[in-house]
C-alpha cells in the first residue's frame, strides 16, 4: 500500500512565500547572503519494512510542523504488531532528515519499528531476541529502528552520531540503526 501525501509542496511554498513577504524584505535577503537558497520546507520517504507502506510527504515548513503530516506520520508508525497509533516526538523525524541530508541519500528510509506499546515491547522482551529495552523509548514515541537503502549501516550510524540529537543503537546483526530522541548516548547491540 502506498500513501502518497500530496500536502501540495507547491502550495505550501506559495503559502510560505507569503508569509516571508508578510515579515519583510530582510528576511529574504538575509536568507539568501551567503548564497544559500531559503527552502523552509522539510521532507521525508519512509517505506515500513512490516505493512509494507509507504509515505512521502512534507512535514515542516521551517520552524513549524504541519499538523496533518505529524498525524499521517504517527499512523504509518504505529505498532505493527497491534496496530495502536501513538504520539511520536516530531524530533525524530528532524532527526532523519539531517541523516538524509548529511548522507546525501535519495532513497526512502526503511522502518524496522516505530511506536511500540507496552504490551507489545514487554512481548518482544520475552522472546528473548535482545535489543529491547524494559523502559523502551519505543513506547514513548521517541524512538525508531531505521536502515537505508545504499547507505552502510555502519555510515548510517555514523552519521546519526556526528548530529549528538538523542541515542544511537547499532545493530548490524539484525540491519538497522536505533535513533531516538532521549540523551546522547551510544551502544553496540
Amino acid at each position: 500500500m502506498t500513501i502518497r501525501i500530496d500536502t501540495t509542496r507547491r502550495r505550501l511554498l506559495k503559502g510560505a512565500a507569503g508569509a516571508t513577504a508578510l515579515l519583510g524584505f530582510p528576511m529574504i535577503a538575509k536568507a539568501t547572503t551567503f548564497g544559500r537558497s531559503f527552502n523552509p520546507a522539510r521532507d521525508l520517504s519512509l517505506d515500513h519494512t512490516h505493512t509494507r507502506e509507504k509515505i512521502e510527504l512534507t512535514y515542516a515548513l521551517g520552524r513549524e510542523y504541519i499538523p496533518d503530516a505529524l498525524l499521517d506520520l504517527n499512523h504509518f508508525l504505529r505498532d505493527h504488531y497491534s496496530g495502536l497509533v501513538g504520539n511520536m516526538d516530531p524530533g525524530l523525524y528532524d532527526i532523519m532528515y539531517r541523516i538524509r541530508t548529511s548522507l546525501g541519500a535519495r532513497a526512502p528510509f526503511h522502518i524496522i519499528s516505530g511506536y511500540r506499546s507496552p504490551q507489545t515491547n514487554e512481548r518482544l522482551r520475552a522472546r528473548g531476541g535482545g535489543g529491547v529495552a524494559r523502559r523502551s523509548l519505543h513506547m514513548d514515541g521517541k524512538a525508531v529502528d531505521i536502515r537505508l537503502p545504499g547507505v552502510p549501516l555502519a555510515e548510517l550510524r555514523d552519521a546519526a552520531l556526528e548530529l549528538g540529537a538523542g541515542g544511537v543503537g547499532f545493530y548490524p546483526g539484525s540491519n538497522f540503526v536505533h535513533v531516538d530522541t532521549g540523551r546522547v548516548r551510544s551502544w553496540k547491540g
